[in-house]
């Protein structure tokens, strides 16, 4: 497997001299793509996007294609489209590259996609953090309407459609497209039942949405251009396109970096692509995928069967980098982070760390979660704190499972997985800080 990267998507960001502006845009052949495919039959995009197999990068990795072919066109309501630019995920740094330094190459791809799906309103709903973001974001977009590829008749056609920047007020489980919804609609953004709450069917407004993530917009202009079936070469059979992965923790060049999906393994991205870890230290663990996802032990051996029927034997090093193989592992790739963890971490403060956000995140809908992301959070802090108890491991284990599955929206599983996994596979360190209280305490008198 080679590591030089193979830049879509970044292909013009940090280049020497690339700014944000249209025209820097066009000069580098930016809206030519759009100009073609309004001239196409809107069923002919979708089913390009269908061909190209085209997974969404913002976290669960459902198919693209398929989610706008659930759009319910009998309603006869009006379609919207919905970018999701709330990136809140820990470790999580890709999208804002794309909207602080090539916003027009978002704005293209959500105009073809809004074309594709016969969209009249389209939003940009933006993490209220991203502040230069979205300032960003509407003179990217009043440049555009000025050119005539935003508003009334798009590039000359009969097609019209405007985009809305929305900025959010920072919460994480905004990033669930239904509580994004909520938000959007002025409400407090508690995730919808689904069913019947699927956003393709009863979504903004209770009309058919699309909710599609930066990252996934922007490959839409690609697949666009050369076509579904040219763009399904790039990567590996249902992990196809490049993926822009964002690697932070205990390596020497920390970042963000694109490849073909399964083009690199995990060991490459870090010892090759990231320099290494810092020096004299050995790997200790891997979240592969945002904080959300189960954490990978280094010195494990990962067995089983692919999707296809292939078997693999493999260590943390040799897990090509796609949607599948991280999964088969026990993980997921989730929205691209790589959160690297050499030996000097402690498991326990680290699980804290994270536990801690999702308490403060919860947005308090379900009991489970609500209640049981606070009681992990009190057990972390206290055995980090020095008052670890020997139940402590057991009881975290306990109260994780009985989230995961039992809450409206995946935030459940966000919140328990961390735990489960860190438990489970560093369970000798959560046994530890009890052994070494107990050893410290005096006897009573």
């Amino acid at each position: 497997m080679a590591t030089e990267e193979r830049r879509m998507i970044l292909e013009h960001i940090d280049q020497p001299g690339y700014d944000n502006s249209i025209d820097c845009y066009i000069k580098h052949g930016g809206y030519e793509v759009l100009k073609k495919a309004i001239l196409r039959k809107p069923e002919e995009l979708c089913q390009e996007v269908v061909n190209s197999q085209l997974r969404g990068r913002g976290g669960a990795g459902f198919s693209a294609g398929m989610k706008w072919g659930f759009l319910d066109r009998k309603s006869g309501k009006p379609v919207y489209l919905i970018c999701n630019a709330d990136e809140s995920e820990p470790g999580t740094f890709k999208d804002r590259q794309i909207i602080y330094k090539d916003p027009h190459q978002l704005i293209e791809g959500m105009m073809i996609t809004a074309y594709a799906t016969q969209t009249k309103l389209a939003f940009i709903y933006i993490r209220g953090e991203m502040y230069d973001g979205a300032r960003i974001l509407e003179h990217a977009v009043e440049e555009a309407r000025a050119k005539g590829f935003i508003g009334e008749n798009i590039c000359g056609s009969s097609y019209s459609c405007d985009i809305i920047i929305y900025r959010g007020a920072g919460a994480y489980i905004c990033g669930e497209e239904t509580g994004l919804i909520e938000s959007l609609e002025g409400k407090r953004p508690y995730p919808r039942i689904k069913p019947p709450y699927f956003p393709a069917i009863l979504g903004l407004y209770q009309s058919p949405t699309v909710v599609n993530n930066v990252e996934t917009l922007c490959h839409v202009k690609f697949i666009a251009e050369m076509g579904g079936a040219e763009f399904a070469k790039i990567g590996t059979p249902n992990n196809t396109g490049t993926r822009v992965w964002c690697v932070s923790g205990d390596v020497q060049k920390p970042g963000y970096y694109e490849f073909p999906c399964g083009a690199i393994t995990l060991g490459q991205l870090i010892y090759e692509v990231c320099g290494g870890l810092n020096p004299g230290r050995t790997l200790k663990a891997v979240i592969p995928g945002g904080s959300s996802a189960k954490v990978l032990r280094a010195g494990e051996r990962y067995q089983g069967k692919l999707k296809d029927g292939t078997e693999f034997d493999w260590t943390l090093d040799d897990i090509p980098l796609d949607f599948d193989s991280v999964s088969a592992c026990g993980s997921m790739s989730g929205s691209g982070a790589v959160i690297v963890m050499d030996d000097s971490r402690d498991m326990v403060q680290v699980l804290g760390n994270i536990n801690s956000f999702y308490a403060h995140e919860s947005c308090g809908q379900c009991t489970p979660c609500r209640e049981g992301s606070l009681w992990m959070k009190k057990i972390t802090a206290r055995m980090a704190d020095g008052d670890a108890r020997e139940q402590d491991a057991d009881l975290l284990l306990s109260i994780a499972k009985q989230i995961e599955g039992r809450t409206i929206c995946a935030f459940g599983e966000a919140c328990a997985w961390p735990t489960m996994s860190f438990v489970s596979k560093f369970k000798e360190e959560f046994s530890e800080k009890a052994a070494q209280q107990k050893s410290t305490q005096h006897p009573l008198v």
